[in-house]
């Protein structure tokens, strides 16, 4: 599995770094320029675009606001955007496929502010589709995973409180949180230091502490969560081709609680 997807390894030997509060505002500034970019990139998805189109799109705007992408060259990477569609859950590469009615597309972006990474994701249900009452619950329960998620991200709490949270919620709804791919530390480096699971078990994992700053991404699905490689060498797609809903948020663990960068 490639580098650029967080894979779940070891938390033995945990490098994690501290943001001071300056550093912490400067992701900060970064968080809102990203949501400000997604959110622009959001009203122009629709059927009948490519995701390609959105790439460039995107490609636009880091330069509009003076910002440089995370992902793009990141482990051989060539994009700025990574666009999953419907089965694919992360990574999947902005190519000249259509966006058709129905589409589950989920768009996933980083950028890099005064030496300092952020990173977001939403995912965005294309009006119509025979499975759209399934899809709008999986989006909205991917949605709250996160809120549940972000809630729990607090000075002395676990990254296993954190998991547990996300995939006790998720499951009782009636889908599956993936179990191969993680959230992530965040900060000068895109992927730090510690691993960030969707599932776990309360008062077990690395402990939160202040400073700390963690890219909490729900992966939900609707089937199995056994995942395989993409046709395109970077997407992970469902084994089963169920769909798949993606949010994420940038999140720092202060003394006043969860502060959300990307909002």
């Amino acid at each position: 599995m490639k580098k650029f997807t967080m894979t779940l390894s070891s938390q033995s030997n945990l490098t994690m770094t501290i943001k001071t509060a300056k550093e912490i505002e400067i992701m900060k500034e970064g968080g809102e320029i990203l949501s400000a970019i997604l959110r622009e990139l959001i009203a122009i998805t629709r059927p009948g675009i490519t995701t390609l189109d959105l790439e460039n799109r995107a490609r636009e705007l880091v330069v509009s606001y003076k910002v440089k992408p995370s992902f793009l060259d990141f482990d051989g990477y060539p994009a700025v955007l990574c666009t999953s569609i419907n089965e694919e859950i992360v990574h999947g590469l902005p190519s000249e496929r259509i966006i058709q009615e129905g589409d589950l597309v989920k768009i996933d972006m980083g950028v890099v502010h005064k030496g300092f990474h952020t990173d977001s994701a939403y995912t965005v249900l294309m009006p119509g589709g025979i499975n759209s009452d399934l899809n709008k619950k999986l989006v909205s329960v991917t949605k709250e995973a996160l809120k549940i998620g972000i809630t729990k991200a607090r000075v002395g709490s676990t990254l296993g409180d954190l998991g547990s949270a996300i995939q006790t919620f998720v499951e009782a709804q009636g889908f599956n949180v993936v179990r191969d791919l993680v959230g992530h530390g965040i900060g000068r480096e895109l992927h730090e230091d510690p691993q960030v699971p969707n599932y776990g078990k309360p008062g077990l994992g690395p402990v939160l502490r202040e400073g700390m700053v963690i890219a909490i991404e729900p992966m939900v699905v609707i089937g199995s969560p056994k995942i395989i490689e993409g046709e395109d060498g970077f997407a992970y797609i469902t084994k089963d081709l169920s769909h798949s809903a993606h949010f994420e948020h940038t999140v720092a663990i202060t003394n006043d609680g969860p502060l959300t960068i990307t909002l």
